[in-house]
């Protein structure tokens, strides 16, 4: 890193050339990106649910009912002549159209496709083809209103693309709120104009960048719309991050000079400190998000794909591009001062002010580091008490916003048309008469439910597919439901019968999810613990890390289950609690969070590294390194808290909640966590904090990635306290 930062200070306008034709490339080329990416995802494609869908897609096909149009009118009946001529029309144009089927109450009088009150009905679509059938969906969305007729379209699709807009509309609205707010809050935590504009450079680079790394993704994965969210949240978060690091240990290094060697110096000792740090912050940080490839559900593995792609360019900016641009400024980076801040009389005070708060607060918890563990852990255990309680299901209309048309569709569908009801697919392969009607005995006999019916039968060679539906009263997604599709199951079990379905399908989900959490976290730490020995060459202060990280996102997931299921806060934020979580999102919340997390530990324990490098002193240490980095990791994390909170916007009721959770979590780990309890423990661990075994920390010494080099002059520590016997507190 010395020597890249070195090469950067002699050449900066050759890098920034180099680095400019490159954004451009991938700014041109993930402009596409939006027309790259999937709908859905949040099933389990090798679950018994997912084989259900198969088999009825593959035999009985012509079933399947991808779009519900309904039709009202205040005047008509659905009987009359001006309501049948209207909603005929309909019919005709999407056989025109090449639609495979399209069920109307005036060809099957169904009494299901008519409302109690005869002012409404409805038709059910099956478009053609299989698989991802957007495109099919947005030819005939045209076609579907009815003229004369109050027109509401519902099902899979319509929801689909309101959400794609839905995203699209908040990623504006998010950059809109957030964006000036950064900006501001930049330029008073930067000092000056230019420095206040280095985030958001990084932050459009790794966004532009993780835009074609994606769009490349797509053409060997498929990657969710929502992927395009954690994009926009991590590379502005992490370029805020990165940026605040290296601006701020440059100008420590500067000094104020102004001469082209010293500019080049400073940037060499910047990059194999600060740069350093930065490096492995974003292999930490994309290693979490690594970790939802594990998962079979798309949504997971797009979130992992957009996250690691946003992560890893946010870095190699902050690594190139910024330090470019620091070099061709060189002083100049204190242009457009803010009147008051870093005045050459008083830059000193001023600066120093603030450290020495943060130098206070760790001696003060280093005097009490057991009172400071048990209350801090208490308080944080008990903030994430709500989780104990938490219910797990699958996304439905609600997560959408109630001024969508497809949640006012599937709401209207399901006050015209019986209220809210559930249903299950059951295949059963090769049953003779006296099984199948033992089979359809057992499944009437499961509690709660309605009705069995015949859907269909099928003979492909040797083999006799039989479908049979289930019906019950609720909606599909929720707890209750999911217990019947479970019963259902252990009915259907001794018949070699299959149950798919929403309920099902929610139950796979959840069950996939359980079953890949356990790999997660022993990869996440296996991967975390041989980075943070390589990064600091302690065994004692990885487990450290992980720990503190489990307090703070436990606290994050309390809040979440508290707002997010029992529906505090819920007119406030403006959205509809379904009773439970969605399963998916705490997952994607674990891996950002504890990616994060590791980011504000590797921050603060790089720089308590220089200092036991330079001192072998633990407690001056500790508090040099809050000193430093006390109001640098604050300072990110507020700026990262007003990104976050845009998220937080989302009219999506699932991204709202990542967003909420997220802000939780970040404001008590920037400052509960790293300011009181990591200083409490690496106070009560003294020097085993640095502890390895011998042939380990032998290994370390040779090949170990410490925070300087050999050509870097340290920094003296500002204010160090005075040295104390051994045996005393600070």
């Amino acid at each position: 890193m010395f020597a890249w930062g070195a090469f950067v200070g002699r050449r900066p306008f050759r890098v920034l050339a180099v680095a400019t034709l490159c954004v451009l490339l991938c700014a041109i080329y993930g402009s596409g990106v939006f027309g790259s990416l999937s709908d859905g995802g949040f099933e389990d494609p090798d679950s018994e649910s997912s084989d259900v869908r198969t088999l009825v897609d593959t035999y009985f096909g012509e079933q399947r009912v991808d779009v519900v149009a309904i039709y009202s009118s205040d005047d008509l009946i659905v009987t009359e002549p001006e309501f049948r001529d209207a909603v005929g029309q309909v019919v005709g144009d999407l056989r025109a159209a090449g639609v495979q089927r399209v069920v109307s109450y005036y060809e099957v009088p169904d009494p299901a496709l008519i409302s109690s009150d005869q002012h409404a009905t409805r038709l059910m679509i099956t478009l053609p083809g299989e698989g991802e059938l957007t495109d099919e969906y947005d030819t005939i969305e045209p076609l579907l209103k009815a003229d004369g007729l109050s027109s509401k379209i519902a099902g899979q699709y319509a929801l689909f693309k309101d959400a794609n807009h839905q995203v699209e509309h908040d990623i504006v609205k998010a950059e809109i709120i957030t964006l000036p707010l950064v900006f501001l809050l930049s330029l008073l935590v930067f000092g000056s104009l230019t420095a206040a504009l280095m985030p958001t450079l990084v932050g459009a680079v790794a966004v532009a960048g993780a835009f074609a790394l994606v769009r490349l993704i797509t053409h060997v994965a498929d990657v969710s719309v929502f992927s395009i969210n954690v994009i926009t949240l991590m590379g502005m978060g992490l370029a805020i991050d990165y940026a605040l690091f290296i601006v701020a240990r440059f100008r420590e290094e500067l000094g104020g000079s102004s001469d082209r060697d010293a500019i080049s110096a400073a940037l060499a000792r910047t990059l194999a400190t600060a740069g350093r740090t930065v490096f492995f912050s974003g292999v930490i940080v994309a290693a979490s998000l690594a970790s939802l490839l594990l998962f079979p559900e798309v949504f997971l593995k797009s979130m992992g794909y957009g996250g690691m792609a946003a992560v890893l360019v946010a870095m190699i900016a902050s690594l190139t591009v910024l330090p470019a641009v620091i070099g061709v400024l060189g002083p100049r980076l204190e242009w457009g001062r803010v009147r008051g801040r870093r005045s050459k009389g008083n830059r000193k005070g001023r600066r120093a002010a603030p450290r020495q708060r943060w130098a206070a607060i760790a001696r003060a918890v280093m005097r009490r580091p057991i009172l400071t563990i048990v209350l801090v852990t208490a308080a944080m255990l008990a903030l994430g008490s709500p989780i104990l309680g938490a219910k797990w299901g699958g996304v439905d209309e609600r997560v959408m916003p109630q001024s969508s048309p497809s949640r006012q569709a599937a709401e209207a569908n399901a006050e015209l048309f019986g209220g809210d009801s559930a249903s299950a697919e059951i295949i059963a392969i090769d049953l003779d008469t006296t099984d199948l009607a033992a089979l359809q005995a057992a499944i009437e006999g499961v509690p709660g439910i309605d009705a069995v019916s015949l859907a269909g039968s099928h003979t492909e060679g040797e083999s006799t597919y039989t479908w049979l539906q289930a019906h019950w009263q609720g909606r599909g997604q929720v707890p209750a439901s999911q217990d019947v599709a479970r019963d259902l199951r252990k009915a259907a079990e001794p018949f070699g019968a299959l149950v798919g379905g929403e309920s099902a399908t929610t139950v796979d989900l959840v069950e996939s999810i359980g079953s890949t959490l356990p790999k997660m976290g022993m990869v996440v730490a296996g991967v975390m613990f041989v980075l943070l020995f390589i990064a600091f060459g302690s065994l004692v202060l990885p487990i450290k890390a992980m720990l503190m990280n489990a307090i703070s996102i436990s606290a994050s997931f309390g809040a979440v289950t508290w707002i997010f299921q029992d529906g505090h806060l819920s007119g406030l934020l403006g959205f509809t609690s379904p009773g439970y979580l969605d399963a998916t999102q705490p997952i994607l919340m674990l891996a950002v969070l504890f990616g994060l997390s590791m980011d504000y530990e590797v921050f603060l324990l790089s720089r308590i590294r220089e200092e036991w490098d330079r001192t072998h002193t633990n407690e001056l240490a500790v508090i040099t390194g809050v000193q430093r980095t006390g109001w640098l990791i604050t300072s990110a994390a507020l700026l990262l808290s007003v990104v976050i909170g845009g998220f937080a916007t989302s009219g999506i009721v699932f991204l709202k909640m990542i967003g909420v959770g997220m802000l939780v979590a970040v404001l008590l780990d920037a400052t509960v966590v790293r300011a009181l309890l990591v200083p409490a423990t690496m106070r009560l661990l003294g020097k085993a904090n640095w502890w390895a075994p011998g042939p380990l920390a032998r290994w370390w010494e040779r090949y170990g990635h410490r925070s300087h080099s050999a050509d870097a002059e340290p920094v003296p520590p500002l204010d160090p306290p005075s040295p104390q016997p051994a045996g005393r507190h600070l």
